[in-house]
């Protein structure tokens, strides 16, 4: 896992989650996220987003796939085995959800620890954010 802090001098990174909304389900494809961009700012238990650069690819990625590439969350890393967010990290997905422009009712946040991945759903309508996953990284499969 590239972004992994796995040694104490490792940053936090992260990016945006970028897909597609599958008609008539509830089915969702992460087909590609952003990485840390030279504007970004990052320390060990910290990850600022520049938004533009991201922003850019997020365009750029949906006017390649026609209007079909949206945007459907974002991504950090935590330098803990287990990734539980913070209070900041709830804060800051309940703005999101608030704030974002967005083609569905929700939206994910993945947080990438040192030996599981976590994923949540918030819902834009009340701001309720779920738990829907922790997989060890060790079980195989990315």
């Amino acid at each position: 896992m590239a972004y992994s802090q796995a040694i104490p001098s490792d940053h936090e990174a992260g990016g945006l989650l970028l897909g597609r909304l599958i008609i008539d389900c509830n089915d969702v494809v992460i087909d590609d996220i952003t990485v840390p961009d030279i504007g970004d700012q990052s320390g060990r238990f910290f990850f600022f987003r520049k938004a533009l650069a991201h922003q850019e690819k997020l365009k750029q990625r949906w006017l390649q796939s026609n209007g079909t590439c949206n945007y459907l969350g974002e991504w950090h890393t935590h330098p803990e085995a287990i990734p539980r967010p913070s209070s900041h990290d709830i804060f800051n997905w309940k703005r999101i959800l608030r704030a974002a422009k967005y083609d569905s009712g929700f939206l994910f946040f993945i947080i990438v620890g040192t030996q599981a991945i976590s994923i949540w759903e918030g819902k834009k309508d009340n701001l309720d954010i779920l738990e829907l996953h922790c997989r060890n990284t060790e079980e195989g499969g990315r």
